[in-house]
């Protein structure tokens, strides 16, 4: 079992950056592929992007192709989203989330979630 938790969200103005952390708690982080969704008001839960367990591949969302990147430190149990050129269509909760299924987009396909991060970007 991970318990994951997420930080780093905030207000920022459109075309900035923002760094957000996911830590895992647990002896067995390096096992899990992770990901990243977000969930706007009203919306459904979306897919951000996806890492491997060792941090060899990665997948990502059409909409942050180029702008986001995901990486992961297994030694420190943590999981890094890099968002630049930030817009306002990117503001939503963010959620990071373990699973057994490499570059899983659908939601279901992971088993643990993160409580999420606001992030707000403003025009």
């Amino acid at each position: 079992q991970v318990q994951l938790v997420e930080s780093g969200g905030g207000l920022v103005q459109a075309g900035g950056s923002l760094r957000l952390s996911c830590a895992a708690s647990g002896r067995t982080f390096s096992s899990y592929a992770m990901g990243w969704f977000r969930q706007a008001p009203g919306m459904e839960r979306e897919f951000v992007g996806a890492i491997s367990r060792t941090g060899g591949g990665k997948s990502y969302a059409d909409s942050v192709k180029g702008r986001f990147t995901i990486s992961r430190d297994n030694a420190k149990k943590t999981m890094v989203l890099q968002m630049n050129s930030l817009k306002s269509e990117d503001t939503a909760v963010y959620f990071c989330a373990a699973g057994q299924v490499d570059y899983a987009y659908l939601p279901d396909k992971y088993d643990y979630w993160g409580q999420g991060t606001q992030v707000t970007v403003s025009s």
